[in-house]
């Protein structure tokens, strides 16, 4: 389970409330009378006023849905929901999908006292009892919605997606490990070794020194895989980009520390031999799966991804999809074997209640919401009716977690067929999902079919669950903010982000030299000149706030 974390009544900040001013483009046409209107994602060729979800909550509760359609691109929806908020003709309802956009909390906080979002307690109290029973389950739910004034101004989507909470993985080729005679590697200079060897020994038999060892991406970055065999790196990819971490109750930037010259100092080692693909610091996704797709041969040793068909197309004819096993987490040479953890809920609030809704249709919207923490529900609104994009399990069918008793399977579709216009509301409804809840879900036993890719996730997670640190996490998560804060510590914190992933990338390519210390010195005063004491104080601040 996720690691337990407290609430805090904070005064940070992020971003603040960002209005675009720009003309507003509902969509639907006029409102109809007595119908709650909800504004809602919806995929390219849906159609969510035909859904079946849609009618079937319309039938349940008695009542008339209109469908304002936002998308699913994170860029569009974002200015499609600013523009609903300076236009001033609101939805009675947002309902969104936290990776596509959300209310952040200090947009949260804004809206609450300008009084658009209507403070949901007392709803909650009268008429969500499953929501109140997520409440006594969950209690971390309860904080993570609950504001620093008491005030649920809206409700986030508890998601207890397992392998997202450890997000930096690394996979390596196992058959080039078999042909060379070699082992799954358990330290830094084991690792060393085996890059070595994929590049110098021919592992794929083309008689072709055009091996990459060691490959990523801008969306999977190789740093923090790395990094936590020297010191803790809470990163994860592109999700968490902070390297905040507490340290005997004092919060600090790792990237400010000794260990982290350590650690980019073994890092810019294997760059400099040529274990590390020129491209892995630029690339995009799509740039490093055409190198793992190569049709001529397989030239990919490993690489930091989450699931091996991020580097590899699914389904290859040579099976190269079913070579790549991950790795645990690297001992480094003082002993440190970490991994990254993140929550992978997301705070902030995906349900929010406008001031524009009626009494009626505030109690209709709170059903709704309180619906999707059901079980039923939840696979309803996610998938849509029983039997046609989930079933109920049958004999002998496993659950991802083996010692669950399993609850659906997923219908596999096919992603060539055309998108079925009434089709479900998808992780828009998506409100109360236990890890319990996800790791029932059926899965082949053979990890290395289409079938079983949500087990071989399961299984590789098992390799570096336990590995973070609990005394050294810092609860970004539960650090509310101020609006009127907001524009400080945008730029503190984005100042100094880019300045150490700038740094951090000049000293692993050799553009800088790891080794000077007047180099490193500099790299520290143009953290201090960024403003590192006060974004810590900030940060310190809010920590204490909840003790």
């Amino acid at each position: 389970m996720s690691p337990r974390f407290r609430r805090t009544a904070s005064v940070l900040a992020a971003l603040s409330l960002a209005i675009v001013p720009s003309a507003a483009c509902a969509s639907g046409g006029p409102a109809d009378d007595g119908a709650l209107t909800i504004f809602i994602p919806q995929l390219a060729g849906a159609d969510l006023a035909q859904s079946q979800v849609t009618k079937h909550i319309q039938e349940k509760f008695g009542i008339s849905l209109r469908i304002e359609a936002s998308t699913y691109d994170a860029a569009a929806a974002k200015e499609k929901r600013q523009i609903s908020l300076a236009s001033g003709d609101l939805p009675d309802v947002y309902m969104l999908i936290p990776w596509v956009d959300q209310f952040s909390q200090p947009e949260l906080l804004q809206l609450g006292r300008q009084g658009i979002a209507v403070p949901l307690n007392d709803l909650i109290a009268q008429h969500a009892p499953n929501v109140q029973r997520a409440f006594e389950e969950t209690p971390e739910l309860r904080d993570l919605a609950t504001a620093p004034d008491g005030t649920i101004y809206g409700m986030p989507q508890w998601n207890e997606c397992y392998h997202c909470s450890y997000g930096a993985k690394l996979w390596i080729n196992s058959d080039w490990l078999e042909k060379l005679g070699l082992a799954m590697p358990t330290t830094t200079e084991e690792m060393r070794e085996v890059l070595r060897a994929f590049k110098t020994r021919d592992p794929n038999g083309n008689g072709r020194a055009d091996e990459i060892p060691l490959s990523g991406s801008t969306s999977d970055t190789l740093l923090p895989y790395f990094m936590n065999a020297f010191l803790y790196d809470p990163q994860a990819g592109n999700a968490h980009t902070s390297t905040l971490a507490m340290r005997g109750g004092r919060v600090q930037l790792q990237a400010a520390q000794p260990e982290w010259r350590d650690g980019l100092r073994y890092v810019a080692s294997l760059y400099e031999e040529g274990l590390i693909d020129p491209g892995a610091f630029s690339q995009n996704r799509d740039a490093m799966s055409a190198k793992g797709d190569l049709a001529d041969a397989v030239v990919v040793g490993a690489a930091t991804v989450q699931h091996p068909i991020l580097l590899v197309t699914e389904g290859q004819p040579d099976g190269r999809d079913k070579q790549y096993d991950p790795v645990p987490p690297l001992t480094g040479p003082t002993g440190v074997q970490y991994a990254s953890y993140n929550l992978p809920t997301v705070p902030g609030a995906t349900f929010v209640i406008t001031a524009e809704a009626s009494e009626a249709d505030r109690v209709a919207a709170m059903r709704i919401l309180d619906y999707f923490h059901t079980q039923e529900g939840n696979l309803m609104g996610q998938f849509g009716p029983e039997g046609t994009d989930w079933l109920r399990p049958g004999p002998g069918d496993v659950a991802i977690d083996p010692g669950l008793e399993p609850i659906f399977e997923v219908v596999p579709t096919d992603p060539e067929a055309p998108r079925s216009v009434d089709g479900p509301w998808g992780a828009a409804a998506g409100y109360y999902s236990t890890e319990e809840f996800r790791n029932a879900q059926v899965q082949s036993t053979d990890i290395y079919s289409p079938e079983g890719g949500e087990r071989r996730l399961y299984e590789a997670t098992k390799l570096y669950d336990g590995k973070a640190p609990q005394d050294q996490i810092f609860p970004y998560w539960d650090l509310w903010v101020e609006p009127d804060q907001a524009g400080e510590f945008a730029t503190l914190q984005t100042n100094i982000e880019n300045h150490v992933a700038q740094s951090s990338l000049q000293f692993v390519t050799g553009q800088q030299d790891i080794d000077d210390d007047a180099a490193w010195n500099a790299y520290l005063d143009g953290l201090r000149r960024l403003g590192l004491d006060r974004y810590l104080e900030i940060q310190q601040a809010g920590y204490d706030g909840g003790r």
